[in-house]
């Protein structure tokens, strides 16, 4: 066997042993994105959403209210909340620039053999630095969120499409989760935050 073929071999290896930890963020798709939200930006959410709850800083959602009832008909609504972390913004000081100046953290093993695997041409977004909103709405017995968005932005207007697969299931209780943190260069450095209790809605049948 030559050098190359064994090094091809090793590197096939790898990719089938690591293949479960880089494919877990894909499992139920990529939410959709809003405001400066960037794809990297959803990984570092996704590596670090198994930690224990932490209500602790979660974001006080203004709508929908907890059992609120959507008519058959009703128009795409607009959800808002409000943010410790955004609060938090507000406050001038040094401590903004020392985390604007953070060095952006080392490539993951698994991001340089994807690349080393699948050499891509495309250029990343700069990496982001601020506070963003995972928003999940799931539907019983559903193991992966019905809806979903990554938004820098302290509220989500529903497209038509989203509101239409929301309709889907009519009738049903639905639950509404906010993860929120705050990244500095596509590391989290707060959080992840998360609704203590998500927020039950419904759209009417009928």
């Amino acid at each position: 066997m030559n050098v190359r073929h064994l090094g091809t071999t090793c590197v096939a290896a790898l990719a089938l042993a690591t293949s479960a930890c880089g494919k877990d963020a894909d499992t139920c798709g990529e939410p959709l994105h809003a405001g400066k939200s960037t794809d990297e930006a959803w990984r570092a959410l996704v590596d670090v959403k198994q930690r224990p709850l932490d209500s602790s800083r979660a974001v006080n959602l203004l709508s929908p209210s907890e059992g609120e009832m959507y008519p058959a008909g009703a128009n795409p609504p607009t959800w808002e909340w409000s943010s410790p972390l955004r609060a938090s913004l507000q406050r001038p000081g040094p401590g903004a620039l020392a985390l604007e100046a953070a060095p952006r953290p080392s490539r993951s093993f698994t991001d340089w053999l994807e690349d080393l695997l699948v050499p891509t041409a495309h250029a990343h977004l700069p990496p982001y630095t601020g506070d963003l909103y995972w928003v999940e709405i799931s539907a019983p017995g559903s193991e992966c969120p019905v809806a979903q968005v990554l938004t820098s932005e302290l509220s989500w207007q529903l497209d038509a499409e989203t509101w239409a697969a929301l309709g889907k299931h009519a009738g049903q209780d639905l639950t509404l989760q906010v993860t929120s943190a705050y990244l500095v260069q596509n590391r989290v450095t707060e959080g992840p935050y998360r609704l203590a209790t998500p927020r039950a809605f419904r759209r009417s049948a009928q």
